[in-house]
């Protein structure tokens, strides 16, 4: 039977059952608290990122380039699936956490592979009947978040739910979104000094995007900042809304104006500030959107959030009036850098839109910005003003234009990689194009996307648009970046499928699409090793228990499986 959306805001008590699991499981190990997420243990996994700047580095050696070619499968156990694999685990105290599809969690023994417990909210699937929430695109989770014995994830319908960790029993369980609207929830929650923060997703169906911190404990709200400004009449929230206020124009509010920030988040605690990618507009048609002017912030930005507050501190927008579906809530990662002879803290991230950024964290100032793949719709960012300078064609109006890269980006969900001894970035991409185009008799329609562009679909207003340009090389790759030099370093070719995974044994571990697991070399790119798995594989983790490293990922569509791998494994 269907779990319902729960009222706003709602929560759940704590079973004494559960209550009673939660005070064993005391007992039995150390709880996750804030200064292991600061500083995590070598041997485990306890974040999205692994770590509070999401570079997905583990210090683990064990396996590494002398060893790797023993790497074999130690055990493996389906979770089921419906759909698309975007789970990133997470291990600890010896417990493997991930997610299937429809925000389907599960606990697994990572010795073994023995399943512990698995938690099936119930969601409805297959359509959108009894008011179920509509969302774009699959019914896709990349994860959960745990802390102080509780996991958390976020579902479709909008809750955040608190899980004991060693019972999957629910402790509590809020909606984070209205019910009845087409919000959905499909990235990681993130632990951020005893609050879960969580974003949402929903832009394409009319949605207003905001970012929430909950107290971990009870499921209390803590802070939210608003990514766009509301109707006007009804009162402005905060300062930063007023500076939004005034770079829209016409009435907005009334298609959401979007903005959902649906995945990439990072902390830095030193500097106690949140750091949020921005979703697209709403409708993507600044035409319909805003009168076709404004920057429309804080749309496409990356912005800095107090982690106590939630008030804003700085931003800087990747796509200023964003006309094309080029959000930047890709995966960021932070690192300390030393650019132009001088020690930096960065945030680096590479967006749909083409260009790879690197930010002075703290300030927000913009270092470097270079394209990763062909760009049609700008010709570059001026670093003085820090914006691009955008083609003729690129506001492409009731004419339309081809422009690359298409709205599916040159790099989407998958998570960017670092490794420090390297200093380089990886992530997988893609060059694309399409032609855009302005529906002129657009009008809102709920429960509908309503992106106010042809999208490149079928019909008269779309006949007569370009043949897609002739693209060098490879149209889909695997690319290590250097920040630092403004440029690639290799590029294979590749298709694309989960994100990457960088271990101080000089090892990348990331899986294709076509179901390749690999294991490359990060100065050159070159295969070490690689082992078959389903199709659709998932982003990778390492971790440690007994003196024996293993490497863990999720793969398969039809039926997800959990894949353990350890040397000299059987």
């Amino acid at each position: 039977m269907r779990t319902r959306p729960l009222a706003v805001p709602v929560v759940l008590a704590l079973t004494v059952a559960a209550a009673l699991s939660f005070t064993a499981l005391a007992r039995q190990a150390p709880k996750v608290d804030d200064a292991r997420l600061r500083a995590p243990e070598p041997g485990e996994w306890l974040g999205y990122g692994r770590d509070y700047a999401e570079t997905h580095h583990s210090p683990l050696t064990q396996i590494d380039q002398s060893t790797v070619s023993r790497l074999a499968p130690a055990w493996s156990v389906e979770v089921g699936s419906a759909g698309k694999i975007e789970t990133t685990p997470i291990v600890a105290n010896g417990v493997l956490y991930g997610t299937s599809t429809y925000s389907v969690v599960y606990a697994i023994d990572a010795r073994t592979g023995a399943l512990k417990w698995r938690w099936d909210p119930a969601l409805v699937k297959g359509g959108y009947a009894d008011g179920a929430a509509r969302f774009c695109c699959g019914p896709v989770n990349r994860g959960v978040a745990i802390y102080d014995g509780k996991v958390y994830v976020g579902l479709l319908d909008g809750r955040l739910v608190a899980l004991n960790a060693d019972t999957g029993h629910v402790v509590w369980a809020v909606q984070t979104t209205p019910v009845g609207k087409d919000y959905s929830i499909t990235g990681a929650p993130r632990i951020v000094k005893g609050k879960v923060v969580i974003g949402n997703g929903g832009g394409e169906y009319g949605v207003r995007g905001y970012l929430t911190a909950y107290d971990a404990q009870t499921g209390k709200q803590a802070w939210r900042w608003w990514v766009v400004p509301g109707d006007p009449a009804n009162g402005l929230e905060d300062r930063s809304m007023e500076v939004a206020l005034k770079t829209w124009k016409g009435e907005w509010w009334k298609y959401g104006g979007g903005g959902t920030p649906w995945d990439g988040i990072a902390y830095d605690p030193d500097a106690n500030l949140v750091y949020v990618g921005t979703g697209n507009g709403s409708p993507w048609a600044r035409t319909h959107r805003s009168a076709g002017t404004g920057d429309n912030l804080y749309l496409s930005s990356i912005v800095a959030l107090n982690a106590d507050t939630g008030r804003h501190v700085w931003h800087y927008q990747t796509t200023p009036g964003d006309d094309w579906d080029y959000n930047a809530a890709q995966p960021m990662i932070l690192a300390d850098l030393t650019i132009g002879g001088k020690p930096r803290k960065v945030l680096m991230q590479a967006p749909k839109n083409g260009f790879f950024y690197v930010l002075d964290r703290l300030s927000g100032e913009l270092l470097s910005a270079q394209p990763y793949v062909a760009v049609t719709w700008a010709t570059h960012i001026d670093m003085k003003t820090g914006r691009p300078v955008e083609t003729p064609e690129a506001r492409y109006g009731s004419k339309g234009a081809r422009l690359s890269p298409s709205a599916v980006g040159a790099h989407h969900w998958p998570p960017m990689a670092f490794n420090p001894k390297e200093s380089l970035v990886y992530f997988p991409g893609q060059e694309t194009s399409m032609f855009y185009q302005d529906v002129p008799a657009f009008s809102f329609q709920e429960g509908q996307w309503n992106t106010g562009t042809a999208r490149g679909a079928a019909g008269a207003a779309v006949a007569a648009a370009p043949t897609p340009p002739a693209i060098p090389g490879a149209r889909a790759f695997f690319v290590a970046w250097d920040p630092v030099a403004n440029k690639e370093r290799w590029r294979i070719d590749f298709r694309p499928s989960g994100g990457a995974l960088s271990t101080a044994g000089q090892l990348i571990f990331v899986g294709d699409n076509g179901g390749e697991f690999y294991a490359l070399d990060p100065a050159t790119g070159k295969t070490l090793w690689q082992h078959k798995l389903a199709m659709g594989i998932a982003t990778p983790v390492t971790y440690e228990l007994d003196g024996k490293q293993y490497v863990a990922v999720m793969s398969g569509i039809s039926a997800g499986r959990v894949h353990a791998f350890t040397l000299d494994g059987k």
